[in-house]
């Protein structure tokens, strides 16, 4: 597993004080604001302020201190140490850990690997790549079995589900 959980991208600049708008990566964005640190492309970045919006985070790091310097930021992503994340309920996974897992049947087919995770307004559905693309619901009777530490999801045969 990865040591470093992404929880959001910096989409742009926010106002003159170089400021940063965050797209959340994350099901809490209140999280956010109990941010210290966080990580971006492996340097450690000190949050001096957050403000949280419907669907936005805007971030104050130290040593940004206009559009100028914010401007390089763009694009790029934040991370926490995995042992600083969230803590999950059982039976929930980070996407981090669910994209690249080998998808296989019962049956021992392989699918391909997840390139994906789309969010659904009902489930969410994994995009899988291999042979064929294939979409894959993410609902107990579809996927028997994730399990991250192997990489791999067992899934009950397409043909029994389509």
């Amino acid at each position: 597993m990865k040591e470093f959980i992404t929880i959001g991208q910096i989409i742009n600049t926010h106002g003159i004080r170089g400021e940063l708008k965050v797209y959340p990566l994350t099901d809490d964005l209140k999280r956010f604001s109990k941010l210290d640190l966080v990580y971006i492309e492996g340097k450690t970045e000190k949050i001096l302020e957050c403000k949280l919006q419907s669907d936005r985070v805007i971030l104050k790091v130290e040593g940004v201190d206009s559009i100028e310097e914010a401007l390089p930021y763009k694009g790029k992503y934040l991370e926490v140490p995995r042992r600083d994340a969230v803590k999950l309920q059982e039976g929930t996974y980070f996407v981090t850990d669910i994209i690249g897992c080998s998808v296989v049947d019962d049956e021992g087919v392989f699918y391909g690997k997840v390139g994906d995770v789309l969010h659904t307004h009902c489930n969410d559905v994994y995009w899988i790549k291999g042979k064929d693309e294939l979409l894959i619901p993410a609902i107990k009777d579809v996927v028997i079995n994730i399990d991250v530490e192997r990489e791999e999801i067992v899934i009950k045969p397409v043909k029994t589900w389509m």
